[in-house]
């Protein structure tokens, strides 16, 4: 095992027993997702989805991955970076021999860990309790929730930049949550809207990774679609990278 895997591990395991002893993260990580799954199905319930192409327990499987990476991995990230950083803990971990990007690394696996476990859990409820049939495209199944996580990773570290405290990061994931809830697909299929309006939401941050999510599960969707998608997905992705590397703060806001 080499000396990364090693740190990696250690601050892994660490990060996890901080989130089973905080019952309020454990909570939003682990019974959030369900109930806005159950919200967005009743919110389905009546709409007509036939523009779309996908049926109610389509549209609220795949909207529910996108409620993950939000819910599991935007929002308790935020939290737990600005929470590592008020206690010195980021500041003391420098210190040593660990790099910058282990320690945010580490301090993500946990949250990354969960929602990938979630995701295959809604993946397999969806064949099994609703009937949906395996995924047509496993691979851009794969591909976009992975696209996801990252993303939702990388804006969780930029976002703790500008959050001062734990309690004020409800405020701060706020937009995140508020413009991807109906802008990215998860509420409601983005074909539904005017045509005008969905060109302008295609280009939000994590509307080209549930756009591969869809893509992978239900199939149907063009090649030039898709390269547009991950294009979106990726320049979003180094985006938040150089946030990160430009205004990532490291010790207490004070």
């Amino acid at each position: 095992m080499s000396a990364t895997t090693r740190r990696l591990n250690a601050l892994g395991r660490a990060e996890l027993t901080l989130l089973v002893r905080n019952r309020t993260t454990l909570f939003v990580a682990l019974l959030m997702p369900p109930a806005m799954i159950m919200l967005m199905a009743s919110t389905l319930d009546g709409m007509d989805l036939g523009p779309a192409g996908m049926s109610i327990g389509e549209a609220t499987m795949t909207g529910g991955i996108g409620m993950v990476l939000i819910l599991v991995v935007h929002l308790n990230l935020v939290s737990a970076y600005v929470a590592r950083r008020e206690e010195l803990v980021l500041k003391r971990l420098r210190t040593g021999e660990v790099p910058d990007h282990e320690i945010l690394t580490g301090t993500a696996l946990p949250a990354v860990g969960l929602a990938l476990a979630q995701c295959l859990l809604i993946v397999i409820a969806g064949m099994a309790l609703l009937d949906l049939g395996a995924p047509r495209r496993p691979d851009l199944l794969v591909v976009g929730i992975l696209l996801g996580t990252l993303l939702m990773a990388a804006l969780a570290a930029a976002t703790s930049a500008f959050t001062r405290t734990v309690e004020s990061s409800q405020i701060t994931t706020m937009p995140m949550f508020l413009i991807s809830l109906p802008g990215s697909g998860l509420l409601f299929p983005l074909d539904v809207l005017p045509d005008k309006i969905a060109s302008v939401c295609e280009l939000l941050p994590l509307t080209g990774a549930m756009t591969l999510v869809r893509a992978g599960w239900l199939g149907d969707t063009g090649s030039g679609e898709l390269l547009g998608a991950a294009v979106t997905a990726l320049a979003w992705v180094v985006v938040s990278v150089f946030a990160v590397q430009r205004w990532f703060r490291w010790e207490p806001r004070r």
